[in-house]
C-alpha cells in the first residue's frame, strides 16, 4: 500500500481503513447523518460510513457525474458526504448552513443539483421568508425537528439501501466543491479536482518537523468543514494518523471546555475569531491548554493579541503558533511559525501584527506582487496586489466561469490580496483588495488597537474615501472612554471617531469572518460614503 493517500475523496476512508496505522475520530456530537452512531469512530467505521451514503445518495437519484448539494450545520460529516458522492462519481457541494437563505438560492441555482440534501431547520428559515430551496433536485431531509413544506423524503427512508460499487472519475476531473467565505457578497462556488485538491495537500504530506502530527498526538480541529481546508487536513491526517482527532464542531465555549477537559489535545487548529471566543476560556483554565504543542490558524488574517494568551497557557517550552496564508481557491500559500518569544517582543509597538507571512512554500507556491493598473512586476518594497503560480489553483467558479478566467493572467492567479516582498523576499500581507487601506494596512491597524483596548472583542478598520479610517469596535460592555481610546490611538496614522457596535450584530460569515461590505451598509446608514470598493479581483 502506498504511503501516501490516495488524491480521490471517494477512496480515502477505505485506503485509511486498510492501514497498519490509524486514527480514530472523537466528536463533540454525533453526526447529522447517523444520529445514533455515538462520538467515536475508528477507521473501519468510518470507511464503512462512507459507503452506506454512498448508497442512500445513490438510491436517492445521484449518478455518475450529478452534482448534490450539501446544506447543514457545522461537522466533518460534511466530508464523509462529499467522500460518499465522489465514490459513486457523483460531485458533493458542500456548503454551509450559516450562509443566508438568499446567498443559498443562488448557489443552488449556479448549482443545478439532482440531489439537495438540506436539515429542516434551514429549510424552514428559508420557507418563513418565502424562498423555495426544494426547487432544486430531489430533497432529502436530514432529520424531522422542524415541519417544512413541499416534497421531500426523509434520510431514514433511504438508510439500508445496497451499497454500489465504487465508480471514480478521473483525478483531472471535478471531484468536489466549496465555497468562499463571503465577506463581500454571495459566495462562489470553488471547483476542485482531485489532482488541484492534492497539490493544495502536498505541504501537510511532507514529514515537517513540528507541524506533522505525531502517533502520541491529539489534534482538536474547530474550522469549517464545508470549506477546503478540511478535505486538505483529513487526507493529511489519515496519512500520520495520531492517536486521535477532535471535532470541535460547533465552537460553543461550552463544547470546547469539555472536550479540552476530556481529550487534552497536544495540537490545536481553529478559526482566528474561534480563537477570540475561547478567549475567556484560557483565561480561567489555563492549564486545559498546557500540553499544547502546536496552534494553527487559518482561514483569516491572526492578531498577536489572542494569540499571546494561548502560547502564555502551554508549558511546552518550543510551543509554536502556525500561521498561514491561503484560499479556498489555492490553498496554503505561505506561512511562518511564531514563537511564544517573538509574540511577546511585538507587544504593544506599532508593529503588533503577524502580517508577515514569510516565504511562498518553496517548489509549491511562486508568488509576485503586480501593479493591478498596468501589470507591472513590482519591486521589493512595493505594495500591490499578490500574484500566485501553483497546481492547486481551482480549474473553476462553478456558473461564474468568467469570474474565474478574469482572475488568471496566463498561469498566475490573481488573490485579490494587497501586499508586498521585504528585502528577503518574504510575503507582508497588508488588506484584503476591496478592504485596502491607502497608504496604510487596516489589518495591522487592528491588530494593535485590539492589544491596546483591553476590554476589545473585535475592532474592524473601515476605509472611507478621503476621510480618515473609521474604526467599527466590539467592547465586553459596550462603552468607550474618550481616554481609552487616546491612548490606544498613539502613535498611529489618523482615524476617524470610532463606531461602537455590539458583538451578537456583527455580521459573520461561516468561517466567523466580518461580513464588511454589510457591515458597511450597517454603519454608514444615512451617512456620506464615497468610497470606490475595489471589486475587480473579488
Amino acid at each position: 500500500m502506498s504511503v501516501h493517500p490516495p488524491k480521490n475523496i471517494g477512496l480515502l476512508f477505505d485506503w485509511h481503513a486498510a492501514k497498519s496505522r490509524t486514527t480514530e475520530l472523537y466528536l463533540d456530537h454525533p453526526f447529522d447523518i447517523n444520529p445514533g452512531g455515538g462520538v467515536t469512530y475508528d477507521a473501519a467505521a468510518l470507511a464503512q460510513l462512507v459507503g452506506e451514503t454512498s448508497a442512500w445518495l445513490y438510491a436517492a437519484g445521484a449518478r455518475r457525474g450529478d452534482r448534490i448539494a450539501v446544506i447543514k450545520r457545522n461537522h466533518f460529516d460534511m466530508i464523509i458526504l462529499s467522500a460518499a458522492a465522489a465514490r459513486i462519481g457523483a460531485v458533493a457541494a458542500t456548503i454551509s448552513a450559516a450562509n443566508r437563505p438568499a446567498h443559498l438560492f443562488e448557489m443552488l441555482q449556479r448549482l443545478d443539483p439532482v440531489v439537495t440534501v438540506i436539515s429542516s431547520q434551514k429549510l424552514q428559515e428559508a420557507q418563513s421568508q418565502d424562498i423555495d430551496l426544494t426547487a432544486f433536485g430531489r430533497t432529502v431531509l436530514l432529520d424531522k425537528d422542524h415541519d417544512v413544506r413541499g416534497e421531500c423524503v426523509h434520510l431514514d427512508e433511504l438508510r439500508g439501501a445496497p451499497i454500489p460499487a465504487p465508480d471514480i472519475r478521473p483525478d483531472d476531473e471535478m471531484m468536489m466543491i466549496t465555497h468562499t467565505s463571503g465577506t463581500t457578497n454571495t459566495p462562489k462556488l470553488v471547483v476542485h479536482s482531485a489532482d488541484t485538491n492534492r497539490a493544495a495537500t502536498r505541504l501537510e504530506l511532507l514529514p515537517l518537523p513540528f507541524a506533522v502530527s505525531r502517533r502520541n498526538d491529539v489534534y482538536l480541529s474547530s474550522i469549517s468543514f464545508a470549506h477546503s481546508r478540511a478535505y486538505a487536513w483529513a487526507a493529511a491526517q489519515f496519512r500520520w494518523a495520531p492517536r486521535r482527532l477532535v471535532i470541535a464542531s460547533s465552537h460553543a465555549f461550552a463544547d470546547v471546555e469539555r472536550l479540552m477537559e476530556s481529550q487534552r489535545p497536544t495540537m490545536v487548529e481553529a478559526m482566528p475569531n474561534v480563537f477570540q471566543h475561547w478567549l475567556p476560556l484560557v483565561r480561567r483554565r489555563p492549564e486545559l491548554f498546557a500540553q499544547v504543542r502546536y496552534y494553527m490558524n487559518t482561514f483569516d488574517m491572526m492578531h498577536p493579541s489572542i494569540a499571546r494568551p494561548f502560547m502564555q497557557a502551554s508549558k511546552r517550552r518550543n510551543v509554536l503558533w502556525a500561521h498561514s496564508w491561503g484560499q479556498s481557491e489555492v490553498g496554503p500559500i505561505a506561512g511562518l511559525p511564531y514563537t511564544r518569544r517573538k509574540l511577546n517582543r511585538l507587544a504593544g509597538s506599532t508593529n503588533d501584527n503577524m502580517n508577515m507571512m514569510g516565504w511562498p512554500w518553496p517548489g509549491l507556491v511562486r508568488a509576485r506582487v503586480m501593479d493591478p493598473d498596468t501589470g507591472r512586476r513590482m519591486r521589493k518594497g512595493e505594495v500591490g496586489v499578490l500574484m500566485v503560480k501553483s497546481k492547486s489553483v481551482c480549474i473553476d467558479y462553478l456558473g461564474e466561469t468568467d469570474r474565474h478566467v478574469a482572475k488568471r493572467a496566463g498561469d498566475w492567479w490573481n488573490t485579490g490580496d494587497v501586499g508586498y516582498k521585504d528585502a528577503l523576499g518574504r510575503i507582508q500581507f497588508l488588506d484584503r483588495a476591496v478592504d485596502a487601506v491607502p497608504g496604510g494596512s487596516a489589518t495591522e491597524l487592528e491588530s494593535v488597537l485590539l492589544q491596546r483596548l483591553q476590554n476589545a472583542l473585535e475592532v474592524i478598520v473601515l476605509t472611507r474615501g478621503e476621510h480618515p479610517p473609521l474604526p467599527v469596535i466590539s467592547t465586553e460592555d459596550n462603552t468607550l472612554s474618550d481616554e481609552a481610546w487616546a491612548r490606544a490611538t498613539r502613535g498611529l496614522p489618523p482615524l476617524d471617531k470610532p463606531v461602537l457596535v455590539p458583538w451578537e450584530e456583527m455580521p459573520l460569515t461561516s468561517t466567523w469572518k466580518v461580513r464588511r461590505r454589510e457591515l458597511r451598509e450597517k454603519v454608514f446608514a444615512g451617512r456620506a460614503d464615497d468610497t470606490v470598493l475595489e471589486d475587480r479581483f473579488t
